[in-house]
């Protein structure tokens, strides 16, 4: 039995914790609205990172890949100016694991594949505005609140447009590409309340 049950700790040890806990992809609900609440389906969404850039029509989810870098989102209908948004990559519960039980070679492992991180599961975009939203502002069941940049969307027509390229500006937790961060905010919810 002992033995068993150390084969079993030295295989999680030599992995990552999100690695195995995780997929390397998360599902993301997108919805778009125009500026007055209304709720317009079927505009042509692609959400980006630095690993791929996936299509999804409004009003659907889409499964992404998992990335230490942000999201970034542009929904474009014929009908409305294009609506823009950076979904704020966050340290999952995975990457917790591992520095609470100092798996840094899990670690690094969950961090090069992005299985350390998630996306806010369900963003509604705003056309003619350009929003962030954080997944620490998430809440089960609803969708996640943004934050208005007071930057209007750029003029690129959704065509020529690819949003891992695309301008954003930089949130207070967000990385620059290529880098990512935890903060004590992403580790305060997986904690037990204090007494």
């Amino acid at each position: 039995m002992f033995g068993r049950m150390a084969l079993l700790v030295a295989c999680l040890t030599m992995t990552g914790c999100a690695t195995v806990l995780n997929e390397t992809t998360q599902p993301v609900k997108v919805e778009t609205l125009t500026a007055t609440g209304e709720v317009v389906t079927g505009a042509d969404c692609k959400l980006g990172n630095e690993y791929e850039s996936v299509k999804v029509r409004s009003g659907n989810t889409a499964d992404v890949r998992r990335s230490g870098t942000d999201l970034d989102i542009v929904c474009s209908h014929p009908d409305n100016p294009d609506a823009k948004a950076r979904a704020v990559s966050r340290a999952n519960s995975g990457m917790f694991g591992n520095i609470i039980l100092g798996g840094a070679v899990g670690a690094i492992i969950d961090h090069s594949k992005g299985t350390a991180y998630t996306y806010p599961t369900w963003v509604q975009l705003v056309f003619g505005k350009t929003l962030i939203f954080d997944r620490k502002d998430e809440k089960d069941g609803q969708p996640v609140a943004g934050t208005d940049t007071g930057a209007p969307p750029s003029t690129t027509t959704s065509k020529d447009a690819n949003p891992s390229q695309s301008p954003m500006p930089a949130t207070a937790g967000s990385a620059k590409p290529g880098e990512s961060r935890v903060t004590i905010d992403d580790l305060r919810g997986l904690l037990p309340p204090q007494k």
